[in-house]
């Protein structure tokens, strides 16, 4: 077993790890998908909520490139505009779900004395609306998103603002993305299999965990 008893600061992804996005990211993402099919830009299609999924733990730049590079930027922008403003639709209306035991687990870490530091691609607006529902900043005390650094990856984002925090440091989440950022700044990888990795994606972490309540067996 790993011993992770030296580690005084956690990086927690938020989307896969701690909220269970596809929950407002599905219906947002056929929004704007239906939109595209009313510009006569794409063919009507049914997504599943796990073709859906590959998506989250991009930055919303970075999505609309992969997804269909050939669009007009004002198009992708659009659509990236519509996901955004239906999500925070959802997010006012309290449809959001954390993962179970997920507020209780970043508790018990704060009452032990972790930093702990929210990173995420993801845009201001939407980091705001959830640390006001759910009260994330009596978890965290810093809430970095990937829209403050202008979308640049997270692993540089890490490496920004890495250097205010206790060296040894960890990093939890559900993505390649989570991984790569560990790796890239030489720092402990914990990877989350109850988010929306593919796989594969998790194979370098030192850790993978089932549900986010198992960090109170390691840390």
């Amino acid at each position: 077993m790993i011993s992770f008893s030296n580690i005084k600061t956690i990086f927690f992804d938020y989307d896969g790890t701690i909220h269970n996005s596809i929950k407002i990211y599905g219906p947002a993402f056929r929004k704007a998908y239906s939109y595209l099919v009313e510009q006569r830009l794409v063919h009507q299609r049914d997504w599943s909520d796990e073709e859906i999924s590959y998506w989250l733990g991009f930055n919303p730049q970075e999505m609309w490139k992969k997804f269909m590079p050939d669009l007009e930027e004002n198009i992708r922008s659009k659509c990236s505009e519509i996901i955004g403003e239906e999500m925070d639709s959802l997010i006012d209306k309290g449809k959001p779900e954390l993962y179970e035991g997920a507020l209780d687990t970043l508790k018990y870490l704060k009452s032990k004395g972790y930093r702990l530091v929210f990173i995420s691609n993801c845009k201001l607006s939407y980091k705001d609306s959830h640390s006001r529902l759910f009260g994330l900043g009596d978890y965290f005390e810093e809430l970095a998103c990937s829209e403050e650094y202008n979308f640049i990856p997270k692993y540089e984002i890490l490496r920004d603002i890495k250097g205010k925090y206790c060296e040894e440091m960890a990093i939890i989440g559900d993505r390649f993305q989570d991984i790569e950022a560990g790796k890239k700044n030489g720092i402990c990888t914990i990877g989350c299999s109850y988010g929306f990795s593919l796989k594969g994606e998790l194979d370098e972490a030192d850790l993978i965990i089932k549900s986010i309540s198992e960090l109170k067996i390691y840390l």
